[in-house]
């Protein structure tokens, strides 16, 4: 089998890359980065719980923590000793990612995937059958009522990327159709600070589907 690496933060970008190589026949294990608070490259917010997300998946997972000035170079470091054939990616429209992303390929002569790339209609469409909730905001015209809430309720807002791809928001699924198990989220604790907020994941756990 074809073993790649998924860069995978839970979001609804990661899952579906994870969803695809697993639909291509490739075998992804999960490389979950927990970087410091409002990383450009990588999402913060319930990284911790991605573990339940690999579980439910039925898929490996590697986890490392890194520092705002080595989160690039960790991340080279830890795919060179995966044996990998590729990395995947989830990244829609950001240019600031893409490109980061393909220069570890190319340093590392592995290939590098990004199918989700400037797909968003057929994204949209998909995303209907996976359970998402919204978990950071941080635009004008996204308040603190959205914090935990199902991500199908974003309504269309000015401004706003209806995917949340301008880093106007982050997500984490809870369920999706290859999932073996769902998660269920039992206590939410959000914070907001008038401009930004947070939901951060509590308590949860695995259930039967």
């Amino acid at each position: 089998m074809h073993k790649v690496a998924c860069l995978f933060s839970g979001g609804k970008d990661s899952v579906f890359a994870a969803f695809w190589a697993l639909y291509n026949g490739w075998g992804p294990e999960l490389v979950t980065v927990f970087p410091e608070p409002y990383s450009m490259m990588f999402h913060h917010p319930n990284a911790e719980w991605t573990k339940l997300q690999a579980e439910a998946m039925g898929l490996e997972q590697i986890t490392f923590r890194v520092g705002r000035e080595d989160e690039l170079e960790k991340l080279k470091e830890v795919l060179s000793g995966m044996g990998i054939k590729g990395i995947i990616a989830g990244a829609i429209s950001s240019e600031y990612q893409k490109q980061r992303i393909d220069k570890i390929g190319e340093e590392l002569k592995i290939p590098t995937y990004s199918p989700l790339w400037h797909k968003e209609p057929a994204l949209a469409e998909e995303l209907k059958h996976f359970q998402i909730y919204i978990t950071a905001v941080s635009a004008e015209g996204l308040g603190p009522e959205l914090l935990g809430k199902n991500f199908q309720e974003l309504k269309e807002t000015k401004n706003i990327h209806p995917l949340l791809e301008g880093g106007e928001g982050e997500t984490f699924v809870a369920d999706a159709p290859f999932f073996k198990k769902r998660i269920e989220v039992l206590e939410w604790e959000k914070e907001w600070d008038g401009v930004r907020g947070v939901a951060h994941i509590k308590e949860a756990n695995l259930v039967e589907k």
